[in-house]
């Protein structure tokens, strides 16, 4: 008898399991969903959406308030997006990155004895994007005023409980804060005292950013009350920013702390609304930036792995770790060496790179093993053209000081590791009406340079250029140029009508999640929510794109829960493996389901992200 029970008591612990596959419950929502990377960001979702809005206002508002939060960026950084307009039935794409300023060139950092543009202050910051960002999409797609889409803003920037995450991040890095006064001022209001940080769930206050963003509706309320309409109301406010006394300040205050910034570089800085880079992966259109972002590395590394039965291979076995890292190694080596601004000379040879052909080539160079020798391919026959740069590209791995293949990640609090994985946060929307939204924003992070006394921290993305040619000719620094990102939302369509859309914080780590996220759930059939927390692997054969730059090949991170088997077959294939608790993201997105005319909503068990729909 007492044998029986212990089955019937094992059986309903499997059931439970299975019932319950998941740490958080997925999302489920018919009229819309809102997700981001803070509570309360969610939260100025949701109040836009019972307001009447569609899913590009809500998502300008989740926007607004994680900048007024420091969610890992501020109001000074940049904002990426791609949104699907219903009425076109096509994908969009808003890049509102912020340029390099008059006068950082090449020359200008290495006379200061620099590999890289710095990773903090002044000379980090490229140009303010997101406001300009935010107020196009809102102009545009949008269907509510500025004053609207701010006001959860104004009202955190009044005083909003700080969360522990942002103030220790704050206390953590009081020492590069203090040597910025404007941003001691904002940062530290017990300046003196052991913590000089805001404590948890103290009320942050940002008056000087409540002033400004008070300005940009002051603007907009002007122009509407001199006939104006919506739209060119929001465009007043625009111009405010970019050329009216808000731009003063920022100008002012930033030459004032040492950087470069002139009003021209501000008032010549538009918004660009672009055709997205896209592939078909099995029938799925995937959509992603262009190549001023990484994007289009997982667009290479889906066109690589399409030659591989990955289902056949199962989930995670070692087979199937090795084939994906070694095609992400494929897919990064060419984004270090060809993306960069298509705005600029030379232009990245795209169309080679994104060719199925040029991927069944480079799909043919992996091994049964780590191969850390992998490097930068050459597309240009698969375009019609002969490389320009063949010999930088020999010369290259001789330029990568930080070319690190014999040392393995010491452990979650590895400097590299960190700097591999900074940055961003995430937003999703969508509305039953047909509109959806992914962002991912960044730039302007703790410890962040604040303009003047407009409380708009600066963006720090000046790291994510070269000064060598050899590493990469496409990214060199120069005035009114983008540096190349890895800021990256992702949507997919199929059968013509959105299928997912998603998005993930993480520095050069993203996607390598997104990839894994999709492949979870086109190839092993797992719920929007179970791959959100699906344990992924993450690899360092690619540049760092942030501080030294630096690479590791071989190294690769590992959920701890990887089976010993595993462990085993992956060190004999050459890999030299780390292993953390958590290895999902925090990856956040909407899975469509046109069977039941709903949304699903995922959002990893990873960090502080989260969603609400209705």
């Amino acid at each position: 008898m007492k044998k029986l029970f212990t089955i019937f008591l094992s059986m309903l612990i499997v059931l439970s399991a299975q019932s319950q596959s998941t740490q958080k419950p997925p999302l489920h929502g018919k009229n819309w969903m809102a997700i981001t990377g803070k509570p309360l960001g969610a939260t100025a979702g949701a109040m836009i959406f019972s307001q009447g809005g569609n899913a590009v206002d809500a998502s300008c508002a989740m926007l607004a308030a994680v900048c007024t939060m420091w969610d890992v960026l501020s109001w000074g950084g940049e904002t990426q997006a791609l949104i699907y307009n219903p009425n076109t039935k096509e994908v969009l794409a808003i890049n509102a990155m912020g340029i390099a300023p008059s006068g950082a060139t090449v020359d200008f950092f290495k006379e200061k004895g620099m590999e890289y543009p710095p990773e903090f202050g002044p000379l980090a910051a490229t140009t303010p994007g997101t406001p300009g960002g935010l107020m196009t999409m809102l102009a545009e797609y949008g269907t509510m005023s500025l004053k609207e889409v701010l006001m959860p803003a104004m009202e955190m920037a009044k005083g909003y409980p700080i969360e522990a995450q942002t103030a220790n991040m704050i206390e953590g890095r009081k020492n590069l804060i203090k040597e910025w006064p404007y941003s001691k001022k904002v940062f530290l209001p017990h300046l003196g005292e052991e913590r000089e940080a805001p404590h948890a769930g103290e009320i942050f206050i940002q008056e000087d950013l409540y002033n400004t963003l008070k300005k940009l509706v002051d603007a907009e309320a002007e122009a509407l009350s001199s006939g104006k309409s919506r739209k060119e109301a929001i465009y007043a406010a625009y111009e405010r920013f970019y050329s009216g006394d808000i731009a003063e300040e920022i100008v002012r205050g930033t030459r004032e702390q040492g950087g470069l910034f002139t009003m021209k570089d501000l008032s010549d800085w538009k918004v660009k609304i672009e055709k997205p880079s896209s592939t078909n992966y099995k029938g799925i259109e995937v959509y992603k930036l262009q190549e001023w972002t990484q994007g289009p590395a997982l667009l290479q590394s889906l066109n690589i792995l399409e030659n591989f039965d990955l289902k056949s291979m199962g989930y995670n076995s070692s087979q199937y770790i090795n084939t994906l890292y070694q095609a992400m190694s494929l897919a990064f080596t060419d984004r270090d060496f060809y993306y960069g601004d298509p705005s600029f000379e030379p232009k990245s040879p795209m169309q080679g790179l994104l060719s199925k052909e040029y991927a069944k080539e480079r799909a043919k160079l992996i091994k049964d093993k780590n191969d850390p020798e992998i490097g930068p391919g050459d597309p240009y026959p698969f375009q019609g053209e002969t490389n320009p740069f063949l010999d930088l590209l020999k010369k290259r791995k001789d330029a990568m000081a930080y070319y690190q293949p014999e040392l393995p990640i010491q452990g979650a609090d590895d400097p590299f590791l960190l700097n591999f994985q900074s940055g961003t946060t995430s937003i999703q929307a969508a509305d039953k009406d047909g509109w959806v939204v992914s962002i991912t924003p960044s730039g302007g992070w703790v410890p962040a340079v604040i303009a003047g006394n407009t409380g708009v921290g600066l963006s720090q993305r000046m790291q994510s250029f070269v000064l060598d040619e050899r590493l990469n000719p496409y990214n060199l620094v120069e005035p009114g140029k983008r540096p190349r990102v890895t800021l990256t939302p992702s949507m997919a369509l199929k059968d013509g009508k959105p299928f997912l859309s998603f998005a993930v914080q993480g520095g050069d780590t993203q996607d390598q999640d997104l990839l894994q996220m999709f492949l979870n759930i086109v190839e092993f059939d797992m719920t929007v929510q179970e791959a959100a927390e699906a344990a992924n692997i993450h690899n360092y054969h690619m540049q760092s794109s942030f501080g030294a730059h630096e690479s590791k090949p071989g190294s690769i991170t590992l959920n701890q829960e990887i089976p010993t088997w595993i462990r085993r077959e992956l060190a004999k294939k050459g890999y030299k493996m780390n292993f953390l608790e958590r290895t999902s993201g925090p990856l956040n997105a909407i899975w469509f389901d046109w069977k039941h005319n709903s949304f699903w909503g995922g959002s990893s068990n990873h960090g502080e992200d989260y969603g609400i729909a209705w």
